[in-house]
Order: structure tokens, then C-alpha cells, then sequence
């Protein structure tokens, strides 16, 4: 006879059995929250000295990063001159499904080092997997076959559809809508879609896009998409798209990068050779106001966004050949830096007792976030080539995307 629960007991047990069968996902840019922040991981008590190989993929060309949901790895990567979207077994990287699409793209001069892309992480919601491709191109597709549902590709709506280095931002799935910056240098616009049907739900054409990804927070009483685009650091109204505030910000050769970062009721951003500094957004009677909180010279970041825990800001400065420094998250005061020598860029985890760094050397570091010093636990070699792409930490693997490769790491001794 099978046991019956109490109604309310029975609804209990439902939600705990959504919540951990969706504990382990990792649907978007930078997590669940897009703060690099890992929950549920099961960490080595002590690190060992190498890590176990357990599966390596050939996928694509590409920086675009894995997301997993529901044991699926998803991942946009170049085949060529098609931009393929992948479906992979989390366990064993064997392929599940994949649609591709032509999209040849002639990379700027000054960046043909790093290929022709994608550069944009995926988003997997509702069913739904949204990808932005290198020149633009807005795709949904079912997440379970890869049928696709609707198609965006903004001919029609600017003469250029992405900006100079091509599109990096990555989709921010907010509300049942889909947000993305388009267009292309000096001409674009915010846009929200519909994420089952691909309506235009509000368009803000503000500025021409950087290749930051947004975040979403509630602050000053206001549900509001964050970003730095071509010239401005802004927030939007998540429902309307309406601008809220904003302040100028310009980077050399227009490449605002850094994905801001919430911390209490601050806002934190930088770029490269400009400081990193706070904004607190006030109201008063003519609507919302950012007032800058603190900043500091010392640590001006280029393509690598910080990441905070406690109260303690860690990041890595393109000064010094790639230096890690940690600042007070209230205040800014430095308290301890590297002797830097690291790498042209990096990729944060914050998972628990300890941060993940991945440079693009294809090393990982292991560190402790301390408040007085550096002090990395472990290094390890995940790649052997360079590794841009956001790394993947759930419960004991470790998934690193390298130039054409994904990567699955154990962290089990």
C-alpha cells in the first residue's frame, strides 16, 4: 500500500523535489544569479594534486560558455562558417542533439586573434534555449529536440547588427522576456521579446551596444535590466524598458565589457584603463539618481568581471600583466594585490570556501578568500589551449571550454 501524505505535506514534498532537481542547474551567463555564485557543490575536503579527465568533446570554435539544465550541457559554439547549437549529456558529453545556421562573419582587424566567434553565453528557461550569435543573430529553440520556435535577425532595423569586435553580450531571461542590446556601432537599441513567441514586448534605442552582458536587480524600489552599452552605464525598467538613469562611460575603442555587479544597494563597474567604482541609486522627486559611492584607481578591469563574497570584492586587473586583488566591498579600501603576471583574462567561481580562477592560459587556480593576503590552495592545467569561456562548477565536475574543446573535469579525489 502506498503511503498518503496530508495536503500540505504532499505540497512540501513537491517543492523539495523541484528545488533539487533543479539545484544543480547553471541556465545562464555566470549562474543563476549572474554573480559567479555556485550553491550545492560538494567540495574536497582536501584538493588533490590533479584533477581526473572525465570526458573531452570536440564542439567548435568559439568563447560562448556551457549552461546545463536538467543534465543537459548547452553550448553555441563555430563549425566553419556555420554557428551550431549544441545539446550535450552532462555525464558522458555524448551529443543529444544540435542545429546549426550559416553565419560567415568577417572578424575587425584589430580582434582576428580571437576568431570569429560566438562570443554570447546561451540561456535556458522554461523549456526554452535562447542564443545570440556573432553578427546578431537571436535564435529560441525548443530545449528538448532543437526544433526552432522563432528567429530574430534585425536587417530590417539597423544597417549594422553587431558592434565593432561582434555581439557578446549575453540574453538575460527576465519576466518571460528575453533581453538583449542589438544593432551595431553608434545605432542600437535595448530590446525585450516574448520569450514563447518572439513579440517585440518594448524596444529602448538609446545607444548602440557594448559587449557587456546585463543583470536584473531591485533597487531604489525599482525592478530594473543594468548594463554598460557602447557610451553609458544605465538601468532600464524591466518592465517597460524605460530609462531610469544613467551615467557617461567610455572605454578606449568603445569596449565596455565588464558585467556590473550588485552588492547590497551598490552597483559595481569598471573597464579598461577607468577605475572601478560604486554607484547607490537614490529617489527623489524627478525619479531615480546614481550617486557614486566609492572608486579607486588602483584596479581598472578590462574583460574580467569580479566577484563578491562576504563583503570582500575579489577581481583581476589587466594592470600588471593580469594581477588579483582583493578590495572591501563597502568601502573600496585595497587590501591585498598580487604580484600579477597571470594572463590577458579571467573567469570567477565563488563556490563556498573557496574561489575558482580560471586564466586563459588554461590554468585553475584554487584560492581562499582572504581578507589579508593571496593565498591560492591548488593550481591546475584544464586546457592546452586558451580558455575564455566561463567555467562550469556542479556538485563534483568542472566543465572548461578551450578553444574547440569542452572539457569535463572530476573534482572527487
Amino acid at each position: 500500500m502506498v503511503p498518503q501524505l496530508e495536503p500540505g505535506k504532499l505540497i512540501l514534498a513537491l517543492l523539495l523535489g523541484l528545488l533539487s532537481s533543479t539545484a544543480a542547474d547553471w541556465p545562464q551567463w555566470r549562474g543563476p544569479n549572474r554573480d559567479a555564485a555556485v550553491s550545492g557543490v560538494a567540495l574536497p575536503e582536501k584538493w588533490p594534486d590533479g584533477l581526473k579527465k572525465e570526458w573531452q568533446v570536440t564542439v567548435g570554435e568559439g568563447y560562448s560558455s556551457p549552461v546545463v539544465a536538467e543534465d543537459r550541457i548547452y553550448l553555441l559554439t563555430r563549425q566553419e562558417d556555420d554557428e551550431v547549437i549544441l545539446c550535450l549529456d552532462l555525464v558522458t558529453g555524448k551529443e543529444i542533439w544540435q542545429r546549426r545556421y550559416p553565419a560567415p562573419y568577417e572578424m575587425h582587424i584589430a580582434a582576428r586573434g580571437h576568431g570569429k566567434g560566438p562570443k554570447s553565453t546561451p540561456a535556458v528557461s522554461g523549456g526554452r534555449l535562447f542564443t545570440l550569435g556573432i553578427s546578431g543573430i537571436l535564435s529560441c529553440v525548443d530545449a528538448k529536440n532543437g526544433q526552432l520556435q522563432w528567429r530574430k535577425q534585425f536587417t530590417k532595423d539597423f544597417e549594422r547588427t553587431s558592434p565593432l569586435y561582434g555581439a557578446a553580450m549575453s540574453p538575460l531571461v527576465e519576466g518571460g522576456l528575453v533581453i538583449i542590446h542589438f544593432g551595431g556601432h553608434d545605432k542600437g537599441a535595448l530590446g525585450a521579446f516574448q520569450a514563447d513567441t518572439g513579440k517585440v514586448e518594448w524596444v529602448n534605442n538609446i545607444d548602440g551596444p557594448g559587449y557587456a552582458s546585463p543583470i536584473a536587480v531591485t533597487l531604489a524600489g525599482e525592478r530594473q535590466i543594468v548594463t554598460q552599452t557602447q557610451y553609458y552605464f544605465l538601468g532600464v525598467s524591466a518592465a517597460s524598458g524605460k530609462l531610469l538613469w544613467k551615467i557617461p562611460f567610455k572605454t578606449d575603442y568603445d569596449q565596455n565589457i565588464v558585467t556590473p555587479v550588485a552588492y547590497k544597494d551598490l552597483l559595481i563597474y569598471s573597464g579598461v584603463s577607468q577605475p572601478l567604482a560604486t554607484i547607490r541609486l537614490e529617489r527623489n522627486a524627478a525619479g531615480i539618481v546614481p550617486k557614486e559611492a566609492w572608486r579607486t584607481e588602483a584596479h581598472p578591469l578590462y574583460m574580467s568581471s569580479p566577484v563578491v563574497k562576504d563583503n570582500l570584492l575579489f577581481g583581476f586587473s589587466h594592470r600588471k600583466s593580469g594581477q588579483v586583488f582583493c578590495v572591501d566591498a563597502d568601502t573600496g579600501k585595497t587590501l591585498w594585490q598580487n604580484d600579477g603576471r597571470m594572463g590577458g583574462n579571467s573567469a570567477w567561481l565563488q563556490a563556498g570556501s573557496v574561489l575558482l580562477l580560471l586564466t586563459d592560459r588554461g590554468q585553475l587556480f584554487v584560492i581562499r578568500p582572504s581578507r589579508t593576503a593571496y593565498e591560492p590552495i591548488k593550481r591546475y592545467q584544464v586546457a592546452d589551449s586558451p580558455t575564455w569561456a566561463q567555467p562550469v562548477l556542479l556538485d563534483n565536475r568542472l566543465l572548461i571550454k578551450d578553444k574547440t574543446t569542452l572539457l569535463s573535469w572530476s573534482l572527487k579525489n
